[in-house]
Order: structure tokens, then C-alpha cells, then sequence
């Protein structure tokens, strides 16, 4: 039976092509705001880190009313680093808006997020997005994607695919470029026309996966997922079976449905609906919520596993708990449990030896986007440099995660850029030049993309694009050098001097200003040769009679290089570590005590 009153469709997309905005237009056409009501842009960027690195990282759902039917939309982040969340969330899903920009065409994502839409068979949409841009080319963006979906193997159902074009930060959309149509009913009316509706069994027993995981201060979890079939019910009586095979009974206390930007509580809802169930108290990523008397069997829900491992640990630097009201290892250890429960792509465990908690993600902005939010609760802790996650074949050889590299860059920097991914073991697979840019595919180890944006983007000058995402395991590819250049170690704890400093900068970079808090083993700069070097970053000049000390407003400093979390991570070496506190990301070595560190060379 289909329910035709009901629609579930995902908006995918490469980063930065427009899906959110997209979701605000809908929003405003199906008038969920009122006509003078104060509404943000990118309204569904909910969370502070979205807001301020411009990116989705959590998918969210919301429906909207045309027509008198319901459309269940599903915002899904643009990064491959959450692809984690895209993968669970397509799940929901009967059809797939891709957005796709009009000057740039598909983008290394787009094939990420529509290989996967293409194996569920969902139907897909395109949508030629920003036509409104200088050189946009909506008919080459529409051939490029026809030729990539042959590419991934779509079928001919598939090919025939409808396109809308949209200029989604002017709020319209049209089914030709040149229409002067100036509102979004065309897209809307193609979701309705093109989107399949829910082939569901009311009359079955009642079968839910859990796609995500919710949690409210009142509730505790939530489990949202598409209900398959049957009707559920609040109160009634559930058999929960978990992807480790246990299964235990459980009450579904309350049941809520997905209306506009909110949840609306229902006494029951009807299969093909994406819904959201509370009282099922450790309810998964993956759980079935089924009949009692009649359970149903549904596929597990694939996750691709992750690539890259960081250790947390409490912090031991000597002005610990100076900006942070969360040091010890016990709180920081019970809330990377509580990230566990959530969060299915990410793999946490404690170390063997026990002294910290081992994260393993995706990528490096997956693990720092964990970083910064619990910095931002008030956590205070250290963390190593990110490793790789190897495995072994059958034959006991070792393998690495490689991954796809592609970049966009000017043709007069192309030979530099090639250089580059060269030295951090990529080979070249592909390389297309028209009359400005370079189109470059690499493959390359997951090692070699540690710092590999901040080199590529020095050596074109800010220009190229980098773009890169796991594509499979392969033979490890040998040992790979690290940071040439070697770190300026300040020998003891205190505030740094602008006259100290003023003698360092001519030996390197400075990482820290006057008055800044320093300790001993602290990283406070590079030197501009390899080899660390401890310094005092406390001299003050000696003042004899002749001398006044207004002689120092004479000192010009070189503003100090300040790095992001991400960067923190990729600079560091083995030996060195990353303090994260509320208000500060200081570098250090493991060893403080220049002595120890002599020592452990030695051995």
C-alpha cells in the first residue's frame, strides 16, 4: 500500500553547494514562519561549530506541509568526514534531492553521497543550484552529472532523472534557467511528482530501525528512525533486538512525529513516517523496535568503519585547571563513553594500559568537531598525534587507509601542487587542464594528508581547492618524514617577555605574544633549522643606571602564528602533544623536563 499524503526525501550534496540554504527556501515557501517573523539564515545550522565553520555536521530532519501532504526532509552533512551520518540517514529515505553548484558542477562528494543513494535505489532529483552566479553553466553541471551517474553504474530509471534549477539564496526555482519563474513551487511540485511515496504495510506487525539518536534532558534518548510497517502506538509493548543479536522487551512511553522545525507527540503514527520513540532506555544505532509476537527482520544498518585513532587523556601540564573547570581523567573518561552511545561512526575504547581513552573517526576535522565540543564544556585535557588505523590481510601483511585526493588549482601552480602530493606519497591517476584551472587525482596514503592542505594552499598562494575522502585499504606504503624544521622549547614556567621574544623571532616563528602563560617543555615557536632548541622566553633586559626601561616600546613583534585545532593536530610529532583548554590550544612535548627528554633519546 502506498501513502500517497507522505514524502521522505534527502538533500545531498558536496560542501558548500547550498543544501541548508535550500532547506530555508522550502521552509519559507510551505509558510511554516510567519510573514513577520525574525528568521536566521541557515536555519537548521543549529549547533554553534555549524555556524562558525559554515558547514552541516549533523544531519536534521523537518517536513513541511504542500498540498495536503507531509514531505519529510533530511539535511545531510556535505563533508566526507560525517559521512558516518549521511550512510544511517539515506535509510529514511524514499528519493534524493542532489544539489549541484552551476559553476562548479559535481564535486569529489557528490560521487561519495550518490554512490550510496544509487545502491539504496532511491530516485533522484537534480538540482542545478547558484544559476545566478557569474560563468554558471547549468547545462554542463546537468552532463557532468549524467556522466557520473553512468560512471557509478545508475540504472536507466535512474538516468531519466528530472532537473530543477534553483537559485536557492534568492528563493527560486525553475524548470528552465531562463523562466523568470520566482518562487519554489517547481521544485515542490517535482518532490511530489518524481519522489515515490512510501511502499509500506500498515496492516503488519510493527517493525522500526533506529538511523539516529536524540537526547533531551527530561526524556533521556531518543531513537528516530523511518517506521517500516504496522502502526506504532504510544504505551505499547515493543521487543527491542540489538545488532549484537540480545534482544529484551521493553514500552514505548511516548511517540512523536517530525512537523516543520519541531516534534509534535502523537498517540500513534503510520508506517512509512519518520518517527521518534522515547522510553526505549539504551536504545542504539541499528535496533530493531519490532512486534512482540510477530518480530520482523530488517538489514543491519553498514557503517564504513574509521580511518584515524587520537588518544584523549587528562591533562599534565603544570597550569592545569586554570581555564577549565573539567580536568580529571574519570569526568573526561564517563564523556567519551556518553559520545560512544551516539555516535556509531566513531569507534571509543579505553587504552590498555588505562591511562586514556582512545578515539577512533573518520578524519581529522571529525575528531577535532568532538575536540571542540567538549572544550567548549569546560573540558581541559591533552590529546597525541592522530595515528592511522592499520589492519593485516589473510597473509599477514600490513595495510593502510588510502584515500582520493583531487584537487583544483590555477595552472600556474599546478607543477608546485603535483610536487607536493608527490612527497606525501600520492601518484597521480588523473589530470585535466582547461584554460585556467587543473583538475589533479591522487591517491594517496591517509598519512600523507596530515598537513597536506596548509602545504598545498602555501605553495598556489591560497588558490587551490583540496579535497580529499577514504576510498579503500592498501599496502602500506613504507615510512614517511615528518616536520623538517624543529620546535623553540621554553625551559621554564612563567609569562612570556616581549624583549626575549624579540631576540627569537629572528631564529624562527613565534607561536606565542607577551604576557602569554608558558611552561617549561611548551612549544612557543619553530626554529628555523631543524633540531628543537630550548629558549628562555622570560629574559628581561638588564636595566642599568643609563638605561630606562621605556627603551622597549622600541620592540616590534611579528604577530605569532595561532592555530586551529585541526592544525594543532596535523603540526605536531610522535613525541609532542596538543593541551586543550576552554580558552587556549597550547602545543608541548610529552616529556616537560628537557633532562627526561635527553634520557629517552639516549635509549
Amino acid at each position: 500500500m502506498k501513502q500517497e499524503q507522505l514524502r521522505n526525501v534527502a538533500i545531498i550534496a558536496h560542501v558548500d553547494h547550498g543544501k541548508t540554504t535550500m532547506v530555508d527556501r522550502l521552509l519559507f515557501a510551505a509558510n511554516v514562519f510567519r510573514s513577520n517573523q525574525q528568521v536566521e539564515e541557515r536555519v537548521l545550522d543549529s549547533n554553534d561549530q555549524e555556524r562558525e565553520r559554515g558547514i552541516t555536521i549533523l544531519s536534521k530532519n523537518i517536513s513541511i506541509r504542500y498540498k495536503d501532504t507531509k514531505i519529510n526532509v533530511i539535511d545531510t552533512p556535505g563533508h566526507a568526514d560525517f559521512g558516518g551520518e549521511v550512510e544511517r540517514v539515506l535509510n529514511m529515505a524514499d528519493g534524493a534531492l542532489l544539489i549541484v553548484d552551476a559553476y562548479e558542477g559535481p564535486k569529489p562528494q557528490t560521487r561519495f553521497v550518490l554512490s550510496h543513494a544509487l545502491e539504496l535505489g532511491l530516485r533522484i532529483v537534480v538540482v542545478v543550484n547558484k544559476i545566478d552566479r557569474p560563468n554558471a553553466n547549468p547545462e554542463g553541471a546537468v552532463d557532468k552529472v549524467f556522466d557520473l551517474m553512468v560512471e557509478l553504474g545508475a540504472s536507466d530509471d535512474q538516468l531519466d532523472f528530472p532537473v530543477v534549477y534553483a537559485s536557492a539564496v534568492n528563493g527560486y526555482a525553475r524548470f528552465d534557467p531562463e523562466d523568470g519563474n520566482m518562487d519554489m513551487v517547481p521544485l515542490l511540485d517535482t518532490i511530489l511528482k518524481e519522489i515515490p511515496a512510501p511502499e509500506v504495510e500498515v496492516e503488519a506487525p510493527v517493525a522500526l530501525q533506529v538511523c539516529t539518536i536524540d537526547h533531551s534532558s527530561y526524556e533521556g534518548r531518543i531513537g528516530i528512525g523511518r517506521l517500516h510497517s504496522g502502526v506504532m502506538h504510544e504505551k505499547e509493548l515493543v521487543l527491542v533486538k540489538k545488532a549484537d543479536g540480545s534482544e529484551y522487551n521493553a514500552q514505548v512511553r511516548k511517540v512523536y512525529t517530525f512537523e516543520n522545525l519541531g516534534k509534535a507527540e502523537v498517540s500513534e503514527a503510520q508506517a512509512g513516517d519518520i518517527i521518534a520513540v522515547i522510553g526505549i532506555e539504551d536504545a542504539d544505532i541499528g535496533d530493531i523496535i519490532t512486534d512482540r509476537e510477530n518480530p520482523v527482520e530488517l538489514e543491519p544498518i553498514a557503517v564504513e568503519e574509521p580511518t584515524m585513532a587520537v588518544v584523549f587523556e587528562a591533562s599534565t601540564s603544570p597550569i592545569v585547571g586554570r581555564e577549565g573547570d573539567i580536568v580529571g581523567a574519570r569526568q573526561l573518561k564517563e564523556r567519551l563513553m556518553r559520545e560512544k552511545e551516539s555516535n556509531i561512526s566513531m569507534r571509543i575504547e579505553e587504552t590498555e594500559d588505562h591511562s586514556g581513552v582512545r578515539v577512533a573517526g573518520r578524519g581529522v576535522l571529525h575528531l577535532s568537531v568532538l575536540m571542540e565540543t567538549m572544550r567548549r564544556e569546560g573540558f581541559e585535557f591533552q590529546v597525541g598525534r592522530p595515528q592511522v588505523v592499520y589492519k593485516t590481510d589473510e597473509n599477514g601483511n600490513k595495510l593502510e587507509p588510502i584515500e582520493e585526493a583531487t584537487v583544483d588549482v590555477p595552472n600556474d601552480y599546478a607543477g608546485k601542487v603535483i610536487e607536493v602530493l608527490g612527497t606525501a606519497g600520492g601518484i597521480m591517476e588523473d589530470m585535466v587542464t582547461d584554460e585556467t584551472l587543473t583538475h589533479l587525482t591522487f591517491r594517496i596514503p591517509s598519512r600523507g594528508t596530515m598537513g597536506l592542505k596548509t602545504r598545498v594552499l602555501n605553495v598556489s598562494h591560497g588558490e587551490a581547492v583540496l579535497f580529499h575522502h577514504f576510498r579503500e585499504y592498501g599496502p602500506f606504503s613504507g615510512d614517511m618524514t615528518g616536520r623538517k624544521n624543529g620546535g623553540m622549547i621554553a625551559m621554564s614556567t612563567g609569562k612570556a617577555v616581549a624583549y626575549a621574544l624579540d631576540t627569537l623571532q629572528e631564529r624562527g616563528r613565534l607561536f606565542v605574544s607577551p604576557g602569554d602563560e608558558c611552561y617549561e617543555g611548551m612549544i612557543v615557536g619553530e626554529s628555523a633549522k631543524e633540531g628543537d632548541m630550548v629558549v628562555n622566553v622570560e629574559k628581561a633586559k638588564s636595566l642599568g643606571n643609563q638605561r630606562s626601561s621605556s627603551a622597549d616600546k622600541a620592540i616590534q613583534l611579528t604577530p605569532p602564528v595561532t592555530f586551529t585545532l585541526e592544525e594543532a593536530l596535523e603540526y605536531i610529532e610522535d613525541d609532542e602533544l596538543v593541551e586543550v583548554t576552554p580558552q587556549n590550544i597550547r602545543l608541548r612535548k610529552r616529556l616537560l623536563s628537557a633532562t627526561d627528554r635527553r634520557k629517552a633519546n639516549k635509549k
